[in-house]
């Protein structure tokens, strides 16, 4: 199954970046993505604006045209139904993420627990939980859900509710 995943990057999404370990930023792609799912699928159910808010943050932070989006997110809903745990994928983005780019993703996972109007507690309990096997200290997590609070909160005001 990961060979198949590793080969849709090398064949479809090329040049593939490595990291100083050899690591593929693609695999992180698909790293990144499987925790969103798991995060949309949280409250067993995984609604219409979860599915957008998540194509459109894989689409912005890749750039990544619609069917690539699509793909990536097929591979790795299917790489995380695979998975014993979410270990295999926050440690990849643990070794080779920033601090601040774990902070765009905590965003980015924030924004994806609120895109429905709710925070149910197993999605909170999730999102503590990566967090803290990304290494990221509980003071960036509030930080970065705050960022995801107001932006949201704009998006309202925005369309006039």
């Amino acid at each position: 199954m990961l060979d198949s995943i590793k080969k849709f990057f090398s064949s479809s999404m090329s040049p593939v970046e490595e990291y100083d370990d050899g690591e593929s930023k693609t695999d992180i792609r698909l790293a990144a993505c499987a925790l969103l799912l798991e995060l949309a699928h949280a409250d067993e159910e995984f609604t219409e604006d979860e599915r957008k808010h998540l194509e459109s943050a894989i689409r912005r932070q890749y750039g990544l045209d619609p069917a690539q989006a699509t793909k990536l997110i097929k591979l790795a809903d299917e790489a995380r139904a695979e998975a014993v745990d979410l270990w295999q994928f926050t440690n990849l983005i643990a070794q080779n993420y920033t601090v601040g780019q774990k902070m765009v993703l905590a965003e980015i996972m924030w924004g994806l627990v609120y895109s429905d109007g709710e925070l149910a507690d197993k999605e909170q309990y999730l999102m503590r939980k990566i967090s803290h096997l990304l290494g990221l200290e509980p003071g960036y997590l509030a930080v970065a859900r705050k960022r995801a609070e107001d932006v949201g909160a704009g998006a309202v005001t925005d369309d006039g509710d």
